[in-house]
């Protein structure tokens, strides 16, 4: 059965370079105050991504129903194509005529390590969420807001908790821009805080909160380890996520986004939060067997290995 979810972030065109090397090679610690420093990248191709667009083009890969609130750049029709070509809702994709679409140029080395440069574009421009916007959400199951403007971010919040739609908070890269007291906001009253270890350590620094204080401010707490897994701590119990061995790996990028929908879609079906955790695994390794964030797909044997975890665990 499809549910609706709302997904918040961004759409960008994705500039993916492969580095040869290691980045720590050629970056010396005692010189970091004159930072000077060019690579030559072996590879660059461009795919169709943003942390929002990726998210949606996975969960409907699964058989739910995403909905973007995002923005996109006069630029935006290839994009769009792609969308209506994998039947994901453009609808609710605002347009700005004077902007390009954003544009992320992501480096990766050899040991996996990346560099990325992100040009908004479009979405420095407000999301229009209004009252009436949110009334087509009213069956919407759950959210998940992604980084974008922090007062989008905000925005989008307290229009969530008005309309009383469950979501994840999932501020990534705009940590940084957030305030303490915005933080806090967002997280209280989520019904799940996800971030990589370096992002939830920030948060939890910026907040003044030990792992314990913010595990407490949600309903659980997911912190993603790359190719170590995942954990999943709610009140006094956690979980260890080994990571799904991988058939091949070409690019980690876009692998964190597929574990979101592949999480979401268990929790929305009332599953044990360690089955979501080895869902969210399964699917996370797709992406990393393609140059691209949205060049995956889910075979026979995908979807059957999803669908014993589910049953499993009805």
């Amino acid at each position: 059965m499809p549910y609706q979810i709302l997904v918040s972030g961004s759409l960008a065109y994705d500039r993916i370079m492969d580095f040869p090397g290691r980045f720590r090679d050629h970056i010396m610690p005692d010189k970091m105050h004159a930072l000077s420093v060019s690579f030559t990248v072996r590879n660059m191709a461009t795919r169709f991504g943003g942390n929002a667009g990726n998210i949606a083009y996975t969960l409907k890969l699964l058989g739910d129903e995403p909905v973007m609130l995002a923005r996109a750049g006069h630029d935006f029709a290839p994009y769009r194509t792609w969308l209506t070509k994998n039947r994901i809702a453009t609808s609710r994709i605002a347009i700005d005529r004077m902007r390009h679409t954003a544009v992320a140029h992501i480096m990766t080395d050899c040991d996996d390590n990346q560099i990325a440069a992100f040009a908004p574009g479009a979405t420095e421009i407000p999301y229009p969420l209004t009252q009436t916007t949110m009334k087509f959400f009213r069956n919407a199951r759950c959210a998940i807001i992604g980084p974008s403007r922090p007062s989008d971010i905000m925005r989008q919040c307290r229009a969530l908790k008005r309309a009383r739609i469950p979501y994840i908070a999932d501020p990534g890269q705009e940590i940084p821009a957030l305030t303490s007291s915005q933080l806090l906001e967002l997280i209280r009253g989520s019904e799940a805080l996800f971030g990589n270890d370096y992002e939830i350590e920030l948060i939890r620094q910026k907040i003044k909160h030990s792992r314990n204080q913010l595990i407490k401010r949600v309903k659980f707490l997911v912190i993603t380890l790359g190719a170590k897994g995942s954990m999943i701590y709610q009140r006094d119990t956690a979980w260890k996520i080994a990571a799904a061995p991988p058939t091949r790996v070409v690019d980690p990028t876009g692998a964190g986004d597929a574990y979101r929908a592949g999480f979401i879609h268990g929790y929305i079906r009332g599953v044990p939060l360690e089955t979501c955790g080895h869902i969210a695994s399964l699917v996370a390794r797709l992406p990393l067997a393609h140059y691209g964030t949205q060049e995956h797909a889910l075979s026979p044997t995908d979807r059957a290995a999803i669908k014993k975890l589910l049953l499993h665990a009805a």
